[in-house]
């Protein structure tokens, strides 16, 4: 997949492109990207427009909600979805003071498209002035398709990252990994710990939080990958109140595993609430309620 960081490309050949923001391409997203492969003739390349930055952190920085997918791994998702080029850039002034005509204009002169997906609620330009009524009309006289998809139902409800999101800050990862169509995952580097797991006979993983939302706080079941092999985990996620802490952390205890990995990667998913955090008289009560949450992880397949 091309990447492209800035509203340019060489012209080689006309260009179907799918416009939205895509936070988690999720089922509802992924109608728009398959629309947009349908839409390629022979000899065409399939691409997204999206950015970099939630568009609410420019226009109104602190009110941008948190993502549910990082930016890598919205770009490797939109490279899996089979999209060709995408121009992944930053929501800036340029960007948003673009009248809706400007903005279509480019999308004909500097990508070369030739054929636009969009969901149909879809607004763009200075102060969301333009629609896809405005988007058929303009680009019809320049030969542009314009597909408008509809929202993806799923359970009555419409499927969009709003709502997925909702469900992922309860802990309910299963109903939000439904809808999303794959397993939510955090990823993230091993840091070194205040080393407390070890005395505990309970070491664990501490992973630096991706810049991404994060389940609520509370102990989880899942599966820790590492190396290309998969390890029945206990997971805690949130400030460990036990010992007065007030940073959100991720820590994750690997059954059957004895390494020290500081510095690599380790990807959890598959998380399933188990319980609240809490604050227990005393640490070898703790410890006591450790070893019964190690039931949550008697995870099918592994033994």
């Amino acid at each position: 997949m091309r990447l492209h960081r800035e509203l340019v490309r060489e012209i080689d050949r006309p260009l179907a492109l799918a416009i939205g923001f895509f936070d988690g391409l999720h089922r509802g997203h992924r109608e728009l990207v398959r629309a947009t492969l349908r839409m390629r003739k022979p000899g065409w390349r399939a691409g997204v427009l999206t950015f970099s930055n939630h568009p609410a952190a420019f226009l109104l920085p602190g009110t941008e909600p948190p993502l549910l997918t990082t930016a890598q791994e919205r770009i490797d998702r939109f490279a899996e979805a089979g999209v060709e080029e995408c121009f992944f850039v930053p929501f800036d002034e340029r960007i948003a003071s673009m009248t809706p005509q400007a903005f279509l204009e480019m999308l004909v002169t500097q990508l070369g498209v030739r054929a636009v997906v969009v969901g149909e609620t879809f607004r763009f330009g200075n102060r969301r002035a333009g629609d896809v009524a405005l988007m058929r009309g303009y680009l019809g006289q320049r030969g542009v398709d314009v597909t408008a998809v509809p929202s993806f139902i799923l359970d009555g409800e419409r499927v969009s990252s709003t709502r997925i999101r909702a469900l992922v800050a309860k802990g309910d990862l299963e109903r939000a990994e439904a809808i999303l169509g794959y397993g939510y995952e955090l990823r993230g580097v091993v840091d070194a710990g205040a080393g407390r797991g070890h005395g505990l006979g309970f070491p664990t993983a501490n992973i630096r939080p991706p810049e991404k939302l994060l389940p609520r706080d509370g102990i989880y079941s899942g599966v820790a990958r590492y190396d290309g092999r998969d390890y029945a985990a206990l997971i805690s996620i949130g400030t460990n109140p036990q010992f007065g802490e007030n940073a959100r952390s991720i820590e994750a205890w690997l059954r059957d595993f004895r390494k020290s990995i500081y510095g690599r990667e380790l990807a959890l998913r598959e998380l399933r609430f188990v319980r609240e955090q809490a604050v227990f008289a005393s640490v070898d009560e703790l410890v006591a309620q450790m070893r019964r949450d190690l039931e949550a992880v008697a995870y099918p397949g592994f033994s």
